[in-house]
């Protein structure tokens, strides 16, 4: 399903995914919109805008929150030119499976968005890296990040982006274990032994973004 309060952008996005052979059930340009045709109808995915009617400001967050709360089958990508803090970090911390947040200024290429749709509608996580750079720059809660070694660091960014420990040795040249080595390094100096699982990575991220 689609939710936007532009037309156009619905309906190029509409025939964009129908030409790689997705169905869309929905497009809707309203929050309250989306969610009568999602309980009539729960999609295997939503994407999403923040800013739409009545009072242009966080609907779209506000909804996937409700969507992932009542229906969490349904993977949510919001996909909007604003990072709304407060909801965002919600919807960041408490829903670790099949949650995206794209800004649209930054997606550049078709594929770039079809990938991020791909992996979240299969269960992934796909955050732009500047919606995590501003999430952390407006964190409360960043004294345990600097614990970490600038290197750490690199690794902790491309977890939250969401990229599997291979996809982070291949962009960082280094070997798996290396990685792997990383991020127990990571767990440790935040605290968090015994946190496991691909999208749990992203919530330990995540958590210090506070609430």
């Amino acid at each position: 399903m689609l939710a936007d309060d532009s037309t156009l952008l619905r309906e190029g996005l509409a025939r964009l995914l129908a030409d790689e052979g997705h169905t869309v059930t929905a497009s809707v340009g309203d929050a309250r919109a989306l969610l009568a045709a999602v309980a009539d109808d729960p999609p295997d995915a939503a994407v999403i805008d923040v800013r739409m009617p009545p009072t242009h400001t966080d609907e779209g967050l506000r909804a996937a929150l409700e969507i992932r709360k009542g229906w969490p089958g349904t993977s949510v990508l919001v996909l909007s030119q604003y990072v709304e803090r407060r909801y965002a970090t919600e919807l960041l911390t408490t829903a670790t499976e099949g949650v995206g947040y794209l800004l649209k200024d930054r997606v550049v290429q078709v594929d770039e968005f079809l990938d991020a749709l791909e992996r979240v509608g299969s269960g992934q996580t796909a955050f732009d890296p500047e919606v995590v750079r501003q999430l952390l720059a407006l964190s409360s809660h960043t004294d345990p990040l600097q614990r970490l070694t600038p290197r750490e660091r690199e690794v902790l960014g491309k977890m939250a982006q969401g990229h599997t420990n291979s996809a982070i040795a291949g962009q960082l040249y280094v070997s798996q274990s290396a990685v792997e080595k990383y991020i127990n390094a990571i767990f440790d100096k935040l605290e968090l032994t015994g946190t496991t699982g691909y999208s749990r990575r992203v919530l330990a991220v995540l958590r210090y973004l506070g609430s």
